[in-house]
């Protein structure tokens, strides 16, 4: 009887130190991440997609050596940031790991092809858009109910940092993806830039209103000039007029409904990251930065190394890190270094109103 209720009692203390290992956790900071490529983690490798990096050479640079559907030959911003943070990589929401402990350190929702509308990226069929990305932001937090309670799980969420990253893909995949597209038929680029911020209001409010109280917005980079549309579309030799004049209408006009939202709000929610800044930086000057190339992607064919995907059959620079570009779309590791470099430490020019540390120093308080 005494042997029985001794096991009872290391049982329930076993149970009770289970318990608060749970809820401690909660005390580091999630990290939720939304988007497209740039921020996918490997959602779409359990999907039925041609918008994928499941194989070689993706993630040759990777710890692992292997491919992780991540679109770089290594670790990307998401990844990146979770350093930063002190925390493990939030892992893709439709990874079948992403259990128990786990869920607490947060989760990307993230899937390569998607973009601020629901038509964009419909070439690659099966992929997750925003309005789904935000569902399965809803069935996480009820997931985290179930295990930590209804009280805590708000907690996580208020007290987390969120990135998000889209908008690219309906200028590239959508505006521009074949001349006379349905969208450039029904706007003008310039109606088409206040269509798509209107719209992206609506996404960021939806993220408020699940309870993100910190959410990095990062604008496009300098659109026109990645190998791809260097390959299809320059400009005597330069970076496409027609794809820079869509990324110089549509990010200021991101940065300004972002200080209106916020004015809005009442308090600093949305954290706008000049991402063009940074990668025009590099792009102008990458000998500054270590780079041998900013127009040539280590991975692809043809001209630029901007023609088709990224294969084990493609041309494939020996030293990754003297690429600004990994493939025709995507910046290399190192590139993503610098980005993320600047949303922690950066000035107004790249953050505003403030950079990551700050953010973090403040919410320290």
């Amino acid at each position: 009887m005494e042997a029985s209720s001794t096991f009872i009692s290391w049982m329930i203390l076993g149970l009770a130190l289970a318990i608060g290992n749970i809820v401690h956790t909660t005390d580091a900071r999630a990290f939720f991440v939304f988007g497209d490529s740039l921020v996918d983690n490997g959602n779409n490798n359990y999907l039925a997609t041609t918008a994928r990096a499941d194989s070689p050479p993706y993630g040759i640079d990777y710890p692992t050596h292997r491919p992780t559907g991540r679109f770089s030959n290594g670790l990307n911003i998401p990844d990146l940031i979770s350093q930063q943070l002190g925390s493990e990589p939030t892992l893709p929401y439709l990874s079948p790991e992403l259990t128990g402990q786990k869920l607490l350190v947060g989760a990307n929702f993230a899937s390569a092809g998607i973009g601020i509308l629901n038509d964009t990226g419909i070439q690659f069929l099966n992929i997750i858009r925003m309005y789904r990305q935000l569902e399965y932001f809803q069935e996480y937090q009820q997931r985290v109910s179930n295990l930590i309670g209804s009280d805590q799980a708000k907690r996580l969420v208020k007290e987390a940092l969120v990135l998000i990253t889209v908008g690219g893909n309906d200028f590239v995949n959508n505006y521009y993806l074949v001349p006379f597209s349905a969208r450039s038929r029904q706007y003008r680029l310039p109606d088409y830039v206040k269509y798509l911020i209107s719209e992206y209001k609506k996404l960021l409010q939806k993220l408020y209103d699940l309870g993100a109280r910190r959410v990095l917005v990062t604008g496009t980079g300098p659109l026109g000039c990645v190998p791809a549309e260097l390959a299809m579309r320059n400009t005597n030799g330069g970076c496409s007029a027609e794809l820079q004049r869509a990324a110089a209408l549509y990010n200021p006009q991101l940065n300004q409904m972002i200080r209106d939202l916020n004015n809005k709000i009442g308090r600093d929610v949305f954290i706008a990251a000049n991402t063009q800044q940074t990668h025009t930086d590099f792009i102008s000057n990458p000998q500054a930065f270590g780079f041998s190339s900013s127009r040539i992607a280590c991975c692809g064919q043809g001209p630029y190394n901007g023609i088709g995907l990224c294969t084990s059959l493609s041309n494939l620079c020996p030293n990754r890190d003297l690429y600004a570009f990994w493939d025709p779309f995507h910046p290399s590791e190192k590139a993503n270094r610098v980005i993320v470099q600047q949303i922690l430490t950066g000035s107004t020019d790249y953050m505003s109103p403030m950079n990551l540390s700050t953010i973090m120093a403040l919410d320290k308080i």
